[in-house]
């Protein structure tokens, strides 16, 4: 079904074909038409977002009112949103269409229970993701200081 395309995130890269296909079935295909906000800035997260085709902008707004600032694009195999799941913060940034976006929904509730299960069975995994979220947050901060 969706298996190839969580193959090419970095974030699911070292998972089996047995737990890609767990990840698969819990997501639901989503579009965008250019302008649509996928995600704001601030809101509750209730699902990781997976590109599958198009370019998104993602933005934060410096303050109440203030200016937008853009933070950086993502594409096809990127994720967005998938900090407010693991921190149960609110969104820290808003993500918008530039084109048509065609996205892979993985609800929390289930990008959480797969987690723990393929945690318990290959705390390796576990290794990874830190890995990539790691190198997430060096490419952010790299941006910021540029």
């Amino acid at each position: 079904m969706y298996e190839d395309a969580l193959a090419r995130v970095d974030l699911f890269s070292g998972l089996r074909y047995k737990e890609l296909t767990q990840i698969a079935k819990c997501c639901r295909e989503a579009r965008y038409s250019p302008g649509s906000v996928l995600l704001s800035q601030g809101e509750k997260g209730l699902g990781l977002f997976i590109i599958t085709k198009g370019t998104v902008r993602i933005t934060r707004a410096n303050g109440p009112g203030g200016a937008e600032e853009v933070l950086a694009t993502a594409g096809m195999a990127d994720i967005v949103g998938e900090m407010a799941l693991l921190d149960d913060l609110p969104r820290s940034a808003t993500v918008t269409a530039v084109d048509e976006v065609s996205v892979l929904v993985l609800p929390k509730g289930e990008f959480r229970m797969i987690l723990r299960h393929i945690l318990s069975t290959d705390p390796d995994v576990g290794l990874d993701l830190l890995a990539v979220l790691t190198r997430r947050l060096r490419e952010a901060q790299n941006r910021a200081y540029e």
